[in-house]
């Protein structure tokens, strides 16, 4: 059996810490942002951690 290909569309959305991991970026950024708050802005810079749960769904693509 071949190994199965890593889907491309996620591999440039992610990234796996040396811990095994998953880190992502935040949703809601890339437009109509003069709708939302500056709070909401600042606060979705930053990366975040794939869920455990979201982790067992993409697994097999990564």
């Amino acid at each position: 059996m071949p190994k199965m290909k890593t889907k491309s569309a996620l591999r440039k959305r992610i990234k796996v810490t040396g811990t095994g991991k998953v880190k992502r970026s935040q949703a809601f950024r890339s437009h109509l942002a003069q709708n939302k708050t500056t709070k909401q802005k600042r606060q979705s810079r930053k990366s975040e951690l794939m869920s455990p749960s979201d982790l067992k769904r993409f697994k097999g693509m990564f």
